[in-house]
């Protein structure tokens, strides 16, 4: 039974340094000296404090935040605040499968005890470059396996507009801090959706990067496919693109066009294409279908040509990215001991087992797997001809409940609920292409948010930023404080 607990929202938003700014507000503020830098990063530790009773989102916290507050701090006199960088003197947290100096990372997991990272990863290092304040990391799933963040053992993450629902998965920790108003923005990666999927469930903005847009995530550079891609989870898009013009400018990819800053809508008028059930034959619920048919409605007032389309996509690919995540867990299996020495694969979830296991019995078609994925992008690039877009639900059904995903649940059971939820979010991993999620206009009828997804070419992130930027300017995304 649902209690009135569970259904009040839980938010941090108040009249303090945080106040409700985004990144870019706070960071402008900040640089104004409107607000000190000691006062946003007390004020954020306490909002912190205040949610993650009700939420479970913090895995480490950092003892002493790294970042622009560390060195610069405020200025002597209460002046404008020292720190360089876009996001400068931001409080934020990375998402607990990435190494950031001084904190263990444990990727979710109970199978070993993690240790502490003795260097940051690369793409640790680009997010600091853009100035922001670590103020520790966030909780994920077993090794980012489920589209929830939920545990055998221990409190799953909750979801702030809801609490006895799923906050996504599997940067399900980086997004209930966001959402819930911890932090403006938060570090988040997606191999299947993960970026995306918590955008979805708890209201934000989501963008996948194309592959190469960020540096190489350091789990899956060198897998035969690199499914992986590193971004944050924010509350509005000028932030999401704030984000992503920093990377830029700490490494640039030659291989793509640059991006630069994208800061508000496009004049031009595109052509989009729209599916309401998934190419591999998922059909949606009626809320879900609902926020797209309703998100056509409003890119067509706003003057652009949209158009049902299909997408021919191999009718194998979801038994193929199945094997293939099967086979990351098979791999972690094999090379576990590298996370800590007393790894044992025995203790993974059943989540985990379960897709190891079934690799197993079909090793023998890796081969094959392998192949037909990487054959992905010419549908999908085939589908694409003529259009600028490709507009999708996220997930083929609304935010589940807490336990309906839950890795206790016997493994055939729990993988057919998975498929039968994430539907579209892989093709852009396994294919490489920009993705990005935003907040539908509909919500559920407890109130979750509903998310619906742009997809692109390769390299088209400007083009996704840009509609986004539209849809939230003609409705701008609903708020939990406001409820």
């Amino acid at each position: 039974m649902t209690t009135s607990e569970e259904m009040a929202p839980v938010h941090a938003f108040r009249d303090d340094a945080l106040g409700e700014h985004d990144a870019v507000g706070l960071a402008t503020a900040l640089r104004r000296g409107e607000v000190g830098a000691a006062e946003v990063a007390r004020d954020a530790a306490r909002r912190v404090r205040e949610v993650e009773a009700r939420l479970h989102a913090v895995q480490t916290h950092s003892d002493v935040p790294a970042g622009p507050t560390a060195n610069a701090g405020p200025t002597a006199n209460g002046g404008a605040f020292a720190g360089s960088g876009v996001f400068a003197g931001v409080p934020t947290f990375v998402k607990d499968n990435t190494d950031y100096l001084g904190l263990p990372t444990g990727h979710g997991s109970a199978s070993f005890t993690p240790r502490t990272a003795r260097r940051h990863a690369p793409f640790a290092r680009q997010f600091l470059s853009s100035g922001v304040t670590v103020l520790g990391k966030t909780r994920l799933p077993e090794f980012g396996f489920s589209p929830t963040t939920e545990y055998e053992g221990g409190e799953p993450v909750r979801n702030p507009w809801h609490t006895g629902y799923s906050a996504g998965g599997s940067s399900g920790g980086s997004a209930a801090l966001v959402a819930a108003g911890a932090v403006p923005i938060a570090h988040a990666n997606d191999g299947g959706g993960s970026i995306r999927i918590p955008a979805a469930c708890c209201g934000l903005v989501g963008l996948k990067p194309t592959r190469g847009r960020v540096v190489a995530n350091a789990q899956s550079r060198q897998l035969p496919l690199d499914i992986v891609s590193d971004g944050i989870v924010s509350r509005s898009v000028r932030d999401t693109a704030a984000f992503l013009a920093a990377a830029e400018a700490h490494w640039r990819n030659p291989k793509l066009p640059p991006l630069g800053l994208v800061e508000g809508p496009s004049a031009r008028r595109l052509r989009i294409g729209f599916l309401l059930d998934s190419p591999n034959g998922v059909h949606c619920d009626p809320a879900t279908r609902a926020a797209v048919t309703q998100t056509v409605a409003t890119l067509e007032r706003l003057g652009h040509v949209v158009e049902p389309v299909e997408l021919a996509i191999d009718p194998s690919f979801t038994d193929d990215f199945l094997a293939y995540w099967g086979m990351l867990s098979f791999l972690l299996g094999l090379t576990g001991r590298t996370l800590g020495p007393d790894f044992d694969r025995r203790r993974m979830d059943g989540l985990s087992r379960g897709l190891r296991e079934t690799y197993l019995t079909n090793w023998q078609h890796t081969a094959g797997v392998l192949r037909r994925l990487k054959r992905t992008k010419e549908a999908y690039a085939a589908g694409f001809r003529g259009l600028d877009l490709l507009l999708t639900p996220v997930l083929a059904h609304t935010t589940p409940p807490i336990g309906h995903l839950s890795p206790a649940i016997p493994y055939p059971e729990l993988i057919e609920r998975i498929l039968a939820y994430v539907a579209f979010t892989p093709v852009n991993n396994v294919v490489g292409t920009p993705s990005i999620s935003v907040p539908a206009a509909s919500a559920t009828d407890d109130g979750l948010p509903i998310g619906v997804m742009f997809s692109g070419r390769p390299g088209s992130e400007r083009t996704l930023l840009e509609v986004a930027f539209a849809l939230e300017a003609d409705r701008p995304f609903r708020r939990i404080q406001d409820l």
